[in-house]
C-alpha cells in the first residue's frame, strides 16, 4: 500500500511539472504572438527616414533627378521644387545648378510611408548590428564610404535596442512609394530602403534573401531607412 501511495504521489508530482511547463509554453507563444501582432498589425504607418542619393556618371554631366510622388516629401536638401539638376562628377561630387553650392548627395524625407507587411527579414541582436549592416550593404552592393554614411546614422538607433526585426524593402516596393526618374537614364540603380522594429523577445522569422546587384556605367545609389513604431 505505501508502494502505491508513493508512486500516486509521483504521478502527481509530476503532473504538476507538466503543468507548469504547459503554462510557460502557454505564456511564450503569447508573447510572441503579442510580439508579431504589434509588428504586422498595430505598426502600419511611419516615415522615410534620411534617404540620400549618389550620382556616379562616367563622364561629368549635368543630370535631373525627379521624385515620383513629391507630395509624400516632408524635408528636401537641396530644396526641391520640380526636380533637381546638377553637374555631376565620376567620382561624385555634384553641383546645384539652381545655386551653385557643391554637394556630395541630395537627400529628402517622406512622410505616409505604409510598413510592407513583409514576414520575411532578420533578428538581429542590437550590440551585432553594425556587423550585420556591414556584411548586408556589401551584399546589396553599398561601397565602403556608402555603407559608413548608412552606418553611422543607424547605428545608434539599432544599438539602443535589445534586438531588432530588419528587412530591407525591395526595388518593387521602393518604387511604389517614392519612384526615381533620372535623366539622362542611369546603367545602374541600386536603392537600399531599410525598415526596422525594436524587440524585445525575439523569435523566429524567416530569413530575407538579398540579391547583389552589378555596379557598372553611370552608377546611382540611394539609402535610407523607417522605424517602425
Amino acid at each position: 500500500m505505501d508502494s502505491i501511495n508513493k508512486l500516486e504521489k509521483e504521478l502527481k508530482k509530476k503532473e504538476k511539472i507538466t503543468d507548469v511547463l504547459i503554462v510557460l509554453n502557454i505564456i511564450m507563444a503569447i508573447v510572441v504572438v503579442i510580439s508579431l501582432s504589434d509588428l504586422w498589425i498595430n505598426s502600419t504607418t511611419s516615415h522615410m527616414a534620411k534617404p540620400i542619393i549618389y550620382l556616379y556618371p562616367e563622364t561629368e554631366q549635368e543630370v535631373s533627378v525627379e521624385l515620383g510622388n513629391p507630395e509624400k516629401l516632408s524635408c528636401s536638401y537641396p530644396k526641391y521644387e520640380d526636380g533637381w539638376r546638377v553637374l555631376a562628377k565620376p567620382n561624385g561630387d555634384l553641383m546645384d545648378l539652381a545655386t551653385g553650392r557643391n554637394l556630395y548627395a541630395l537627400y529628402w524625407e517622406g512622410k505616409n510611408y505604409n510598413f510592407s507587411n513583409g514576414k520575411d527579414g532578420f533578428m538581429v541582436k542590437g550590440e551585432d548590428s553594425a556587423k550585420f549592416l556591414e556584411e548586408k550593404l556589401e551584399i546589396l552592393g553599398l561601397n565602403e564610404r556608402e555603407a559608413e554614411e548608412f552606418i553611422v546614422y543607424w547605428l545608434p538607433k539599432l544599438e539602443a535596442n535589445p534586438y531588432n526585426f530588419i528587412r530591407f524593402l525591395s526595388d518593387e516596393e521602393i518604387r511604389e512609394y517614392m519612384p526615381l526618374n533620372i535623366t539622362p537614364e542611369p546603367d545602374t540603380t541600386i536603392r537600399v530602403m531599410m525598415e526596422y522594429k525594436k524587440v524585445v523577445v525575439p523569435y523566429e522569422v524567416e530569413e530575407q534573401e538579398l540579391v547583389t546587384p552589378e555596379r557598372k556605367g553611370f552608377t546611382v545609389v540611394e539609402w535610407g531607412g523607417s522605424e517602425i513604431k
